[in-house]
């Protein structure tokens, strides 16, 4: 008899589902807890040595992590992934509930254009096994302010599952931290890296908040 797919990709029975299922994040309530759960639990199951692979291999299984697809070839706004991790920007891995995934930017986050509506893209891109609620790898601008004042937080009201920061001084290395800037993982990959100067923007998107400490920890290890 097959496993059920929430265990078997998750950790979670479906009884501990079916109480994430009926709580709300209070301060962030757009936040899709059963999905952000289960993306903790597949980034638990990733190495350092599986994130020091090939970048294209290591971005893939960063996706499948966020309970994403990897789409790279469709049009951009119906679900392609092809940026997702690939440049300074797009390294929040947000998952939001799919009555807030339509929501759209009225102009409070800087940088980003108003509008910017993502739920068609969501939709098509998301994962099902992972729960209600779609995923997506969201802006990080504004990320140093406190509270944040990037997409994920203002826009769709929700906490990131994890974030992607490369590491000062040489930003060979990257790590994934939580909402409120703990460790999760980290990796150095090989081959063809995004561009060093979107690593090191990258980083500066984060620098003087909750976001950097980590990365400057295992930056100044090298």
């Amino acid at each position: 008899m097959q496993l059920l797919d929430k265990e078997r990709t998750t950790g979670f029975k479906d009884d501990a589902f079916s109480c994430l299922c009926c709580q709300v994040d209070p301060q962030y309530p757009g936040t899709a807890l059963e999905r952000l759960q289960g993306i903790h639990f597949r980034v638990k199951t990733l190495s350092t040595e599986e994130l020091s692979g090939e970048w294209q291999e290591v971005r893939r299984r960063l996706l499948w992590a966020g309970g994403l697809r990897d789409l790279p070839d469709v049009p951009p706004g119906r679900g392609c992934t092809a940026h997702s991790f690939n440049d300074d920007t797009h390294c929040d891995l947000t998952a939001m509930l799919g009555d807030v995934a339509h929501n759209q930017n009225d102009g409070n986050i800087q940088g980003i254009a108003t509008g910017n509506l993502l739920g068609p893209g969501i939709q098509v891109a998301s994962l099902p096994e992972l729960g209600p609620g779609g995923s997506w790898s969201t802006c990080m601008n504004g990320c140093h302010l406190e509270p944040p004042q990037d997409v994920a937080h203002v826009q769709f009201r929700s906490r990131v599952a994890f974030k992607l920061v490369w590491c000062p001084p040489a930003f060979k290395k990257f790590v994934l931290v939580d909402d409120d800037g703990n460790y999760l993982a980290h990796g150095e990959p090989s081959g063809e890296l995004p561009h060093e100067i979107w690593r090191k923007s990258n980083y500066e998107l984060v620098k003087g908040g909750r976001y950097a400490r980590v990365a400057e920890s295992y930056g100044n290890e090298e």
